[in-house]
């Protein structure tokens, strides 16, 4: 049998079974297309399908996870729930000492009229200052028995007299020097009180005759202005003080004899209590006292 020989000019080419699959791969595509060009799409049953498909493929069941699952969990691992406490809290209250002003207006007057409620209010206003005058009237009870001092109530004032025997010389704006201690008891009480001072200096009729003063005007207004030095000295706050001169325009006895220009010649320290309210419209702003005070 004669070899065969291959032939010079022949170029090798691609293995017999690829026209095979070739022709496959066509047949199968011209299929597919005539049974999509003859098929109709029918929505509900693709539904149908795509479900049949999820439950194959998908998850078949669902189960609710209340809980995260410990094996798996890093921060189950290495942490635990902590003990919830509650946060202490620093309770602050608010405390004064200091007086107020205005008095409480208790719970029963509140079906009072107006007018009513002043009266009351002023009723207790006025007892507050009579409670403060007899603290002064102690303080200075060895004062008073010598005559040096006087203390009184005039309307919504109280008014500390120191008259000339014992405080001034005659014709001088400068204290005695015994007067001192008495002074320092004034101040005191003084500075425990409420309201504006005004510090007042009167003296008699009689024409003042002296190289130092032209006349009872600048006497009177020196011995008002000694007495303000000393309160300024005892602690007595600035800005409460009001100096004024009167000379003999405002006696307290007519100048008649010499007992009557004795007792007009003094200085005197009102103490005007401004805290009181004005009638009627200003009773509802009264402020209430706190529960905690």
């Amino acid at each position: 049998m004669a070899e065969e020989t291959e032939c010079p000019k022949c170029k090798p080419g691609a293995p017999m079974w690829v026209v095979t699959f070739g022709d496959m791969m066509s047949l199968l595509l011209c299929f597919f297309v005539l049974l999509l060009s003859f098929a109709t799409m029918d929505i509900i049953k693709f539904r149908q399908m795509a479900a049949s498909l999820k439950n194959a493929f998908g998850v078949q069941t669902e189960i609710d996870a209340y809980e995260t699952v410990k094996g798996t969990s890093v921060v189950a691992e290495h942490f635990t729930p902590g003990t919830v406490e509650p946060t202490p809290l620093n309770e602050i209250r608010q405390k004064t000492t200091e007086e107020k002003p205005y008095l409480d207006i208790p719970e029963q007057t509140k079906n009072l009229s107006p007018q009513e409620i002043q009266k009351r209010f002023e009723a207790l206003q006025l007892e507050k200052l009579n409670e403060e005058a007899r603290k002064i009237r102690e303080s200075l009870k060895e004062e008073i028995k010598a005559g040096k001092v006087s203390v009184e109530t005039e309307q919504w004032k109280i008014i500390i007299r120191i008259h000339e025997q014992g405080s001034f010389p005659s014709g001088s704006a400068v204290l005695n020097a015994g007067f001192g201690p008495s002074m320092a008891k004034i101040a005191d009480a003084v500075k425990l009180s409420r309201g504006k001072i005004v510090i007042a200096g009167h003296t008699d009729d009689v024409p003042i005759v002296s190289e130092r003063y032209r006349s009872n005007w600048e006497l009177s207004a020196a011995r008002a202005v000694t007495v303000a030095h000393e309160l300024l000295r005892g602690g007595v706050d600035s800005q409460r003080l009001m100096v004024a001169g009167y000379a003999d325009t405002r006696p307290l006895l007519p100048n008649t004899n010499e007992t009557n220009r004795a007792k007009n010649r003094r200085v005197e320290i009102v103490l005007e209590q401004q805290d009181r309210a004005e009638p009627q419209s200003a009773v509802p702003a009264l402020p209430q006292r706190s529960a905690h005070e």
